[in-house]
């Protein structure tokens, strides 16, 4: 029995833009545009009216930008995978969002193919960022002190793993699912990890493993 599509809403005050990606989206199976709105209040309106599996948010919007959307979003308790898409390859507007709950970050200027691939790996689970963008993150996470090492951040065995399928990508769920483990149990394992390492995101973890593995 196949997934039913991703619901999806677009918000962006660039009707060009907001028109092409719903264009874009119509290409896949897999997805189904539920809902576009011009403004970050009523993108915000729609996302707790709609509850889409997908909020495809701009940054840097006239009324109330992205990040207030994003917070607003997560401050309702709605389960839905958040995905900027901007302009902006800010290192300080990448890390914002992702500490404000980003699922995805991803660049107006990719190509559609990739912007697809990067969108459908999000919606199951994957947290992706703009590979252009990845030592921004990396240059951000390096200029605020962190444990050198894993036997430094003092990690289990346990949550080494955990840690290594973070980095691949990989969400609670299916992290649960290859450990054969609860996921209310990994969801533990990743606050620890983030307290030992002193970082606020997966995303943020997910760097700093591949940095440790590049430098072992």
């Amino acid at each position: 029995m196949s997934e039913p599509p991703q619901r999806v809403v677009i918000v962006d005050d660039h009707p060009l833009f907001r028109k092409g990606l719903a264009q874009l989206l119509q290409t896949l199976p897999d997805f189904h545009l539920v809902g576009e709105a011009a403004s970050g209040e009523e993108g915000l309106a729609m996302a707790c009216e709609l509850h889409p599996d997908l909020l495809l948010l701009d940054l840097n919007m006239r009324d109330i930008g992205g990040l207030q959307v994003l917070r607003g979003v997560r401050a309702a308790g709605i389960d839905t995978r958040v995905v900027m898409i901007t302009v902006s390859d800010h290192g300080d507007d990448l890390v914002a969002a992702l500490r404000g709950g980003a699922d995805g970050y991803l660049l107006k200027d990719m190509e559609p193919e990739q912007m697809l691939a990067s969108l459908a790996s999000i919606a199951v689970g994957h947290v992706v960022v703009a590979d252009k963008l990845t030592h921004l993150l990396a240059a951000a996470l390096r200029a605020e002190r962190r444990p050198e090492t894993v036997g430094e951040a003092g990690l289990t065995e346990q949550e080494q793993r955990i840690l290594e399928r973070i980095a691949g990508g990989l969400s609670n769920k299916l992290i649960a699912r290859e450990l054969d483990i609860a996921e209310g149990t990994v969801k533990v394992h990743v606050k620890h990890i983030l307290r030992k390492l002193g970082l606020r995101s997966r995303v943020e973890a997910a760097v700093w493993a591949v940095a440790q593995a590049r430098s072992g």
